[in-house]
């Protein structure tokens, strides 16, 4: 009788192990999978952040330049009593928030038609078409509309010279007009992402019960793609709020936050930190409204 061979099973690799261990733990293998990003936050993001809250309570020494690292709150004291840096601050505010309305009025048509109105076949053309400006460089397109709303030889200008009208020259319609269409592409992507997830028998359902288009958008589509608009206002609000290239080229003499730390920051850079605490705070408080509305939770 031969005695037939045991068989000895290796061990199972390490990679084997490991991911068995993995399924087993849901918690370790969530601390695995985020643990890369939020180490790049805390230490990018958050990091950055405290320090320019931290700088913003120092001071520069008048004779040196050198900063001072001793906490005080003359910095903030002057931003917040200074009339200048409140009307800039303010002017900030109404300037983000005409472009985010603008966008709104602008880029729902058009998310509305490639979603629901243009033939499938050309909806990622159009989509792409959207995110095409993007590609071009932000300088260029900026220095283009430069060129568009000069006073006297712009294009804007020239069109409106039949109907005995101006151009909007420099200053903050200008202002105003270069933003809306540099943010466009991030109010219409989330709408048409919205709108396109929205089933059109709801669509057929509201005309079927007797409401017209105008009824149909405002008690249909609107509640329910209001989440995608919210998220595209965050885009807009933001980055106009922090933008300050802009207002150099075609703003003429307006005063935004962002130009004005620019401009400091060199020379005072605990002043600086102060004054772009604004757009921080104010982004807070924005986004604290955001999530009151409750709009963020369906999405």
């Amino acid at each position: 009788m031969t005695d037939t061979p045991v068989r000895v099973e290796e061990p199972a690799p390490l990679r084997r192990r490991l991911s068995a261990a993995l399924f087993r733990h849901p918690r370790v293998r969530l601390v695995g999978l985020l643990t890369l990003p939020a180490t790049w936050l805390v230490l990018v993001y958050l990091s950055a952040l405290l320090s320019l809250l931290v700088t913003a309570f120092f001071t520069v020494d008048e004779f040196t330049g050198a900063v001072v690292r001793e906490l005080t709150l003359d910095n903030v004291r002057e931003v917040l009593t200074t009339p200048a840096y409140v009307g800039a601050a303010v002017r900030t505010v109404a300037i983000a928030a005409t472009v985010t309305v603008l966008c709104v009025l602008l880029g729902f048509p058009m998310a509305f038609f490639m979603a629901k109105i243009a033939p499938p076949r050309s909806r990622n053309l159009l989509v792409a078409l959207v995110v095409t400006p993007l590609w071009a460089s932000y300088l260029v397109k900026v220095y283009a509309w430069q060129a568009m709303v000069q006073p006297e030889t712009g294009l804007i200008a020239w069109l409106l010279t039949p109907f005995g009208l101006p151009g909007p020259g420099f200053g903050v319609t200008a202002t105003v007009l270069t933003l809306t269409y540099l943010w466009l592409p991030y109010m219409v992507l989330p709408v048409y992402a919205g709108l396109e997830r929205m089933p059109d028998s709801l669509l057929d359902a509201s005309g079927d019960l007797g409401a017209r288009p105008a009824r149909t958008v405002r008690s249909v589509v609107v509640p329910l793609v209001w989440p995608s608009i919210v998220v595209g206002s965050v885009f807009t609000f933001s980055l106009s709020l922090g933008d300050y290239i802009t207002v150099q080229i075609v703003g003429g003499r307006t005063q935004m936050i962002g130009n004005i730390v620019y401009q400091t920051y060199t020379s005072n850079l605990p002043f600086a930190a102060a004054i772009a605490l604004i757009p921080v705070a104010i982004m807070v408080v924005y986004l604290a409204l955001v999530r009151r509305t409750g709009a963020l939770d369906t999405l």
